[in-house]
């Protein structure tokens, strides 16, 4: 077996995401099937790459020797392809990637309005998009950072934070009792079953850190959050979500009581005059949102905690 530029982003792919599960998500391949090719790599290398646990994947030292060597090169392929295609179209796209935002569609028509063409990668992970432009891969990305859980953002970005804590707001059956309070504590919802994306960087250890500090330790369900919001709407769980969530006729969107679990919005990009080209458009679309969201809109003006209210970004 003689490597290839795929195996080299396998690599890379698994070193960013501390994941076999997340790495194949990432690359779009079954996770069987990445391991095996994880194998068939260290084999061809004559040395284990990786040290699987239960926690997920580290780089051994001849794992992170290859991925030294393996960086630039993925990078500069990625740059190559990037730029071939542009000159083939006569022109280049803005390409965004973006963890779940409400403020996207809003964000993407004011681009367009100024004749910037965007293109758009979603992606549970906030560490896979900054990797993703740092590799050249992307122009931007609008990520969040879970409290507690710093992004492992490369050197070689620029940031800009958009906002510097975002509660984090819950998501429960509209009959729920506590659904009839603006603010819902924890000790109402002891008797529920929760449910969590794990693949979405440091949010699991994030919610289990602050139930546990509420004295709570209630069945969890691991699952993407389109999936939680159909079981949220029949009873099944309740969860977390972003305060500019909509409540439905099915499901209602409190505010937590103190407010336990928070993020942070930034925007990262190789340079400056990248972020200072994209920042106001989507500051606006996130502002947009924001007045639209009752709950939220009342917590902003009330300035979080009782504190004079802040503008919004």
């Amino acid at each position: 077996m003689e490597l290839e530029v795929r195996h080299l982003r396998a690599l890379c792919a698994i070193a960013d995401t501390g994941s076999l599960h997340r790495a194949a998500r990432q690359l779009g391949v079954a996770q069987p099937s990445l391991s095996t090719q994880l194998r068939r790599i260290e084999q061809e290398l004559g040395g284990t790459l990786f040290v699987r646990t239960h926690t997920g994947c580290r780089p051994t030292p001849l794992g992170r020797l290859v991925l030294s060597r393996a960086r630039p090169l993925v990078a500069e392929l990625n740059s190559l392809v990037t730029e071939a295609r542009a000159a083939a179209v006569g022109g280049r796209h803005l390409r965004i990637g973006s963890t779940a935002s409400r403020a996207l569609a809003g964000w993407l028509r004011r681009l367009r309005r100024h004749c910037r063409e965007p293109t758009l990668h979603m992606d549970v992970s906030a560490n896979a998009l900054l990797r993703m432009v740092a590799d050249g891969q992307l122009d931007v990305a609008f990520v969040h950072e879970v409290e507690g859980c710093p992004l492992r953002i490369p050197p070689t970005l620029r940031t800009r934070v958009l906002v510097e804590r975002e509660p984090q707001f819950v998501s429960l059956p509209a009959d729920h009792p506590a659904a009839g309070r603006p603010v819902v504590r924890l000790s109402d919802l002891a008797r529920d079953r929760w449910m969590i994306d794990p693949t979405v960087d440091g949010e699991w250890d994030a919610v289990r850190r602050v139930l546990r500090a509420a004295g709570l330790d209630p069945p969890v369900l691991h699952g993407d959050y389109h999936t939680a919001a159909s079981l949220v709407a029949t009873g099944e769980v309740v969860t977390v979500c972003q305060p500019t969530s909509p409540s439905r006729p099915e499901t209602a969107v409190r505010r937590l009581h103190g407010d336990p679990l928070g993020v942070r919005l930034l925007l990262a990009a190789r340079t400056d005059t990248e972020l200072a080209d994209v920042y106001p458009d989507l500051a606006e679309a996130y502002r947009e949102v924001a007045q639209q969201a009752p709950a939220y809109r009342e917590w902003l003006e009330r300035g979080g905690s009782g504190a004079p209210a802040p503008a919004l970004p």
